[in-house]
């Protein structure tokens, strides 16, 4: 073969790599140009996620997680599942309690396998372990002592904490051990949630200062949760606040879906979801549209009476925004279709549970915990 064929098929991979990383819900890479200079050094850098084990799984910390987990894998890298025990702990979930803690981060590895993600790819880590290593508080150190109160107040965000509520010291430990994560665990690339960003870019920017490297940063988008902004219509300038706000959470378990949910469930939550007319922005039902029943499925199939136009198929999603934004589709006919669509795709995640009996011991611990926030 020719080198110019040898340098022609490396480039064609390189692009599906990128083409795979970047895939929706992905949000925001950090940098583009960074990202194509790691693959062109690197064949199988490593990744990773993490996860404060806190609750039951939802659309957005299952399926939009999943989704990554997938693309990642497929894109041949290494990626790493983090369930950050400690740091759930830190943020008081489940009063503080670590056997509940380590119950859920369980319950979460089990719910993405459900979700088909390849347990044979990805490589699931608990903080319990990586801790006992002194060499991840020297870093946690190093990396705190290159922080100013200040820069990491302004970082609370990542533990879902506004920046005047920080009461003790811990609080203040949480941006320097997830940033210390990053390189204790060899990570190239940081996939995960807009809301993880600020610490993320700490990271980057203080990364080859203390001798190690600028990590490329893969963000995606975060689910919106089903309740209307409790500002609406949207403020000028408030838009950011609005979206951080807004998102899918389990401590507000009317407001999400569970991928464990019943077609009952699914059906009522839906029905209360906020969905008003004609508007694409801050809907979570299109939300759902755009990051998971189109990342699922080519077509859309919106089942509706005679005299209201009859089933409306869309092929796309841009089909269904131009539909709805025209008002030539009603909210209500909408949500039922989501409704049912959601429950089809979450079958695997039903079966799975009903056939593992620690799945759903873990499942069941869960549901009888008190969640906190």
């Amino acid at each position: 073969m020719s080198l110019e064929r040898i340098r022609a098929g490396t480039t064609l991979d390189i692009e599906r790599k990128i083409e795979l990383i970047c895939r929706s819900p992905t949000e925001e890479v950090l940098t583009p140009q960074g990202l194509r200079e790691l693959l062109e050094t690197e064949d199988h850098p490593i990744a990773y996620n993490g996860w404060e084990p806190s609750g039951l799984v939802h659309l957005g910390t299952g399926v939009i997680c999943a989704y990554k987990m997938k693309d990642f894998a497929e894109a041949g890298l290494r990626f790493k599942a983090f369930l950050a025990t400690w740091h759930a702990w830190l943020n008081n979930k489940f009063a503080g309690d670590l056997s509940m803690i380590r119950k859920a981060a369980e319950l979460f590895r089990h719910s993405w396998i459900a979700l088909d993600v390849p347990a044979d790819k990805i490589e699931f880590i608990y903080s319990d372990e990586e801790y006992k290593n002194l060499d991840f508080w020297a870093k946690t150190v190093k990396i705190a002592k290159n922080l100013t109160i200040a820069r990491t107040t302004r970082t609370l965000e990542i533990a879902g904490r506004k920046e005047t509520e920080a009461k003790y010291v811990s609080d203040f430990l949480y941006t320097p051990m997830q940033v210390a994560d990053i390189f204790h665990m060899k990570v190239k690339i940081c996939q995960l949630g807009m809301d993880q960003r600020k610490a993320n870019v700490v990271a980057r920017e203080i990364g080859e200062r203390i001798g190690n490297w600028k990590p490329v940063c893969v963000h995606h988008h975060l689910l919106q949760g089903l309740e209307k902004p409790s500002l609406w219509p949207i403020p000028d300038g408030q838009r950011k606040e609005a979206l951080a706000s807004a998102k899918m959470s389990k401590s507000k378990p009317e407001t999400c879906i569970f991928i464990y949910d019943s077609f009952e469930e699914i059906n009522k939550k839906m029905k209360r979801a906020f969905c008003p007319e004609r508007t694409i922005e801050f809907n979570p039902v299109i939300d759902i549209c755009k990051y998971i029943i189109f990342r699922e499925k080519k077509s859309f199939n919106v089942s509706r009476p005679l005299k209201f136009g009859g089933s409306i198929e869309f092929e796309n999603f841009s089909e269904l925004k131009t539909a709805f934004l025209q008002g030539k589709l009603h909210p209500q006919d909408l949500k039922n279709a989501v409704a049912l669509e959601l429950f089809n795709i979450l079958e695997p995640v039903r079966r799975y549970f009903a056939n593992n009996r620690d799945a759903m011991d873990c499942l069941k611990t869960i549901k009888k915990a008190k969640i906190t926030r």
